[in-house]
């Protein structure tokens, strides 16, 4: 049985903070492969700033060294919104021998009882919630009855368990790349070159 992580997100643009915690994870988790998903109309946030297939084509730049990294369009290739439990029935689907490891931040996790059919999210896959080395898992709230009911220190079942992992969290945001493009600043070390380069090339994010 393999495990097969999932990450999900805009990526408007991608950039090395998604990158480098979920290569971790992979590393760490002994994940055989993590399927990258492009929302197309995000629940959570507002419309991305540039069309599907750029945020595909970037993910496809910044991953490409990396063998057990994958994209995937499922989402994208789905009309309506972007439901996360929508997309694991149908990968649970597509790979009925494997299990499912949905990757979230503590920030996503902190809003997890609000998602659509989360408690079916959980019938479907594990969950791994990142955060900082030396923070505290979630214990308040909503988010921290979820973690206390569904913890676990390893995966021992195909779906319905969660654990917690210390990862490097850098401190970046698509939204802040956005606005140094859209100053015409630099966003060197931000994210990966081939991304800077095809941003560029097409004039992505230049003004909002």
């Amino acid at each position: 049985m393999r495990l097969i992580g999932i990450n999900g997100g805009t990526f408007d643009p991608i950039h090395f903070g998604h990158l480098r915690p979920v290569l971790e994870v992979q590393t760490r988790l002994n994940l055989d492969q993590v399927r990258f998903i492009p929302c197309a109309q995000p629940v959570h946030r507002g419309t991305p700033n540039v069309d599907a297939e750029a945020r595909c084509r970037m993910i496809e730049l910044a991953i490409e060294g990396q063998p057990k990294f994958v994209l995937d369009r499922i989402e994208i290739e789905r009309e309506g919104p972007s439901y996360m439990v929508m997309t694991l029935e149908s990968l649970a689907e597509q790979f009925p021998d494997d299990a499912l490891v949905l990757i979230l931040g503590s920030d996503a996790f902190a809003k997890f009882s609000s998602w659509y059919q989360w408690q079916r999210i959980l019938q479907l896959a594990n969950l791994v919630v990142m955060h900082r080395p030396g923070d505290l898992p979630p214990s308040e709230g909503e988010a921290g009855q979820i973690f206390a009911e569904y913890r676990a220190e390893v995966f021992t079942e195909r779906s319905g368990q969660i654990i917690d992992l210390g990862v490097t969290q850098l401190d970046i945001s698509s939204t802040f790349i956005r606005q140094c493009l859209s100053a015409g600043e630099p966003v060197d070390y931000l994210l990966p070159e081939s991304v800077a380069v095809y941003i560029h090339g097409h004039q992505l994010y230049s003004s909002f």
